[in-house]
């Protein structure tokens, strides 16, 4: 199975839970595809063919991003808005992504009670994940690190990246 990561980090060098995601999984090049949007287009103008072969190309398509005020980071948004087009991935002939294995993988600043005390994470990720259910694709179970602001130990980051490793490739 070929795996598909989208990463979707506005700063991803002053990120220590997605970097460390990101160093785990190059351990497995063979396997998986890491894809910066924010290092890729630095000028937001998304190659929607390039993008569009890449998910076509591969089996299992993870998406990964930091929460942003209980949302996915703008550059997610327009990819999704841009590259899942009528005709290509829903509607007449839009069957591209039906049968691939989708997961999201998200880093909250926010402690899982912060969240739970008033939506559920899996609420507020709804609008994507539901977005590739649409097209066909088998939803899975996201992966998530919950108080990336409260200066995580190294360590935990460490274990949850190895945990995320093991759930994308088993």
């Amino acid at each position: 199975m070929k795996y598909l990561v989208i990463v979707t980090h506005p700063n991803i060098e002053e990120s220590n839970v997605n970097k460390s995601w990101i160093n785990e999984l190059q351990q497995h090049d063979d396997k998986v595809t890491i894809h910066q949007l924010y290092n890729e287009y630095p000028d937001l103008n998304i190659d929607v063919a390039k993008e569009q072969e890449l998910l076509l190309s591969h089996d299992s398509i993870i998406i990964q991003f930091p929460l942003h005020w209980f949302n996915t980071p703008f550059l997610l948004k327009k990819w999704m808005d841009e590259v899942l087009t009528y005709g290509w991935a829903f509607g007449p002939g839009g069957d591209k992504l039906k049968g691939k294995k989708f997961r999201l993988s998200v880093s909250t600043g926010g402690t899982e009670e912060t969240y739970n005390s008033f939506v559920s994470l899996e609420d507020l990720l709804k609008s994507v994940t539901v977005s590739f259910q649409f097209c066909g694709s088998e939803v899975l179970p996201s992966h998530v690190f919950y108080g990336a602001n409260d200066n995580p130990k190294l360590e935990d980051i460490k274990v949850n990246s190895k945990q995320y490793a093991d759930l994308i490739l088993n």
